[in-house]
């Protein structure tokens, strides 16, 4: 019998819980061993690759700002010089990226950080959450910011705070999902 799906998705309230580091962690977690790994900085994105990780990496979590912006912006947005977009590739494939960018006046924010489905519960978070940590802490900025939500990863937040952020604040909002036809229309175009 075949499922229905509903054709719009009903709002999720999620929690948002905005975190700040006001100093560089001592040290950085080490590089996972045994593991064909490659963090590569991306210059001139493409957007239909940036929308891929977006969707790959973030589905499930529905993150859905980025994939609900019109070319015009997101080509605005991947053509700023001072956002840092790195991609992860394990065994050849992208299996995670993060983003950082400029928050003035004097912070640096980890705009998205996040691993697909496949590469996560492999022990590559809290070495890819530290290289993440160190492109945005090499930019000098007074703190480092970050934002989760209870839709994120369980383990986002507890993450996050191992690291050395700490939460400032929290605010309530609500997510409204993608349906299955405007995903596909926002992933395959002409």
């Amino acid at each position: 019998m075949k499922k229905h799906l509903p054709e719009q998705p009903e709002p999720i309230a999620v929690t948002v819980t905005f975190l700040e580091m006001a100093a560089p962690p001592a040290h950085y977690p080490p590089l996972p061993h045994n593991r064909q790994l490659a963090l590569l900085k991306a210059r001139a994105m493409p957007a239909h690759f940036y929308r891929y990780l977006m969707d790959r990496i973030g589905r499930k979590w529905h993150w859905v700002n980025a994939l609900r912006m019109s070319d015009a912006e997101l080509a605005k947005k991947l053509g700023e010089p001072a956002r840092d977009i790195r991609v992860l590739y394990l065994e050849g494939i992208p299996v995670g990226m993060f983003e950082v960018a400029p928050q003035p006046p004097d912070a640096v924010e980890l705009v998205y950080f996040g691993l697909t489905e496949a590469a996560t519960g492999q022990g590559l978070g809290r070495w890819f959450l530290g290289a993440a940590v160190e492109a945005a802490w090499s930019r000098n900025p007074k703190r480092v910011t970050v934002q989760t939500c209870t839709l994120d990863h369980p383990a986002a937040l507890p993450l996050y705070q191992k690291m050395g952020f700490s939460p400032v604040a929290q605010v309530k909002e609500t997510v409204h999902p993608l349906t299955l036809g405007e995903r596909a229309a926002i992933l395959v175009k002409p």
